[in-house]
């Protein structure tokens, strides 16, 4: 299972509601029977990579996104 796009407001930041939250949704994910759970996280944010090393994360890759798009601009 894939935890992904998790944010949280800046107003309601370093109150610890995303940790919460993703950890209780891994436990409760592998409690139902799920082998695993992953998630992609932006090498450049230290701060999310951090917090899901201390809910129990561990890295096992880099990843590089691609994108395809058409030089010719689309017609309408």
């Amino acid at each position: 299972m894939t935890v992904n796009l998790v944010f949280t407001p800046p107003a309601h930041r370093k109150k610890g509601y995303a940790s919460s939250c993703v950890a209780a949704l891994s436990r409760a994910l592998l409690d139902e029977g799920f082998s695993f759970c992953c998630l992609y996280t932006n090498l450049d944010n230290p701060t999310s990579n951090k917090i899901y090393q201390e809910i129990g994360y561990r890295p096992v890759a880099d990843a590089v996104a691609y994108a395809f798009y058409d030089k010719q601009p689309h017609r309408t």
